[in-house]
């Protein structure tokens, strides 16, 4: 059934944007979904995603509640507790405690209901085997509140969303691009959006915006994160430029955030400008606890053992951004080689190996050959060689004497064949955006809700800065977009 107008309608298709159509559609809401890519690039960056989510959970007991373990699995994993205290320390420790505390108390407590009401809408899910737990000494122990993902990865997720919303009956419009919001004194009155050219207005009596940062956008980014940002590889999808953020500041919406940093990873090298949605994740490139980073001069830049990986590697990118080319390599003896995610055996990668350090630096395109075989066989002088090495926390095996230190998992690089692998860096998403409630309303200048509109997913500001625990940004689009989606079909009823 087509309509001229709706009760709400979503601007975007991701993981947020879905997770608020349902919302609004269980409160009665007829509902209209608007895509900007066509169908078979649907999903925004959640398509992109490795599927991993974080949220509360308490053991074995929780974990069995998302997936169906194998005898053999429950005996031979350790999936110990990850409370809401812990998960409230990770956010405020990543983001220097700026974050916003009502936005976080409601993102840490929603987090496992919410995963538990999309799992009744289809989604399968699996443990999260070989990337977020390595089996050491017989056992895998999960690491980085991370236990949990997605089955298909990002893309699975995003085709379970979608098929649940098409059984309901929204309605899904692809290759419409909204342009700006309508806007009268009751407030926000629908979308005007661009189809092949042609612009039409669809009037609704609420609407919710979660179509994504600017992180596609090249000129914002050089604006907004500074010089050099526009050399940066897009991840995900090439649609996320910032119209939602825009539309609503037209009409006065607060902006929040952190506008001058964005979560960034390494990345392949010669990865495409933007993400290919069929490769999904496997561009991304972050088992460097495993080994050492090498910049063009021959030298390590940064501690590649300074925490878990899901706490360093949506930061890291940034700093690879700085280093001469904007580019790195990733060294790996055959030692580690198991530990190494499975996006480092995908085809496209940009790898050399060798039988000789000798013959590995003079395979490092650009790289100063003399200073780096001398940085590995100084980092090798430096390892301890006492602590014990376990690949599943922190394990205190680090490095003496060395202006960089390793901290963690520091191993020595002399077992061969060894492998290096060229990366640069890879934008997933800015963490700068509009200024919601706790009910994800968008707020004015003045901190009072702009009527009718909502938002949720990677345009909200205030949740993120400087950095970024792994797996909150599948959770923080699916709270808040079911919160901004139940809110919107009230407000639309209220409206009637």
């Amino acid at each position: 059934m087509n309509y001229t107008s709706y009760d709400v309608i979503v601007v975007g298709a991701g993981n947020a944007a879905l997770c608020a159509a349902l919302s609004a559609q269980e409160q009665g809401a007829n509902v209209l979904v608007l895509e900007r890519a066509p169908q078979e690039l649907r999903g925004g960056n959640s398509a992109y995603a490795a599927g991993g989510f974080r949220m509360v959970y308490h053991g074995l007991e929780d974990v069995q509640k998302f997936v169906d373990l194998s005898p053999e699995e429950i005996a031979s994993s350790d999936f110990e507790d990850y409370t809401a205290g812990q998960f409230l320390d990770d956010l405020g420790r990543t983001t220097e405690y700026r974050i916003d505390p009502d936005l976080a108390e409601i993102f840490v407590n929603r987090s496992t209901d919410t995963w538990q009401w999309i799992r009744k809408k289809g989604l399968r899910f699996a443990p999260s085997y070989g990337f977020q737990a390595f089996k050491h000494e017989g056992r895998y122990k999960f690491f980085g509140g991370l236990a949990v993902e997605a089955i298909g990865g990002g893309r699975g997720l995003m085709d379970a969303e979608f098929h649940a919303a098409e059984m309901q009956r929204i309605t899904i419009r692809y290759n419409a691009r909204a342009t700006s919001l309508l806007y009268g004194r009751a407030g926000v009155e629908g979308v005007r959006i661009t189809v092949d050219r042609a612009d039409e207005e669809i009037r609704a009596r609420a609407v919710v915006l979660a179509c994504g940062g600017f992180e596609a956008n090249r000129e914002w980014r050089a604006r907004y994160l500074g010089p050099g940002w526009d050399l940066a590889k897009v991840r995900g999808t090439r649609y996320n430029t910032g119209d939602g953020i825009r539309m609503a500041l037209e009409i006065g919406a607060q902006p929040c955030g952190n506008w001058s940093i964005a979560h960034a990873c390494a990345c392949d090298l010669n990865a495409p400008e933007f993400g290919d949605i069929a490769v999904g994740s496997n561009y991304m490139k972050v088992s460097y606890t495993s080994g050492i980073m090498l910049n063009a001069n021959g030298v390590r830049f940064l501690d590649e053992g300074a925490d878990i990986r899901n706490y360093t590697y949506a930061k890291y990118g940034r700093i690879i951004l700085e280093q001469p080319g904007q580019s790195a390599w990733q060294i790996f003896d055959s030692k580690v080689l198991h530990l190494l995610a499975d996006a480092y055996r995908f085809k496209q990668v940009t790898k050399v190996t060798a039988n000789t350090l000798e013959e590995l630096v003079g395979k490092l395109d650009g790289v100063n050959k003399e200073q780096a075989l001398k940085t590995i066989k100084e980092f090798n002088a430096a390892v301890k060689q006492d602590v014990p090495f376990n690949p599943n926390l922190k394990d205190g095996r680090g490095t003496t004497g060395l202006t960089i230190p390793k901290s963690n998992w520091a191993t020595t690089i002399d077992a061969p064949p060894f492998e290096a692998y060229a990366v640069t860096c890879g934008i997933t998403f800015t963490f700068g955006g509009l200024k919601i409630t706790t009910k994800a309303e968008v707020v004015d200048i003045e901190e009072k809700p702009i009527p009718g509109l909502y938002a949720a997913g990677e345009l909200v500001g205030g949740l993120f800065y400087f950095n970024y625990p792994g797996g909150s940004g599948l959770t923080s689009g699916a709270v808040f977009g079911r919160i901004a989606g139940e809110g919107a079909a009230h407000f639309a009823n209220r409206a009637l």
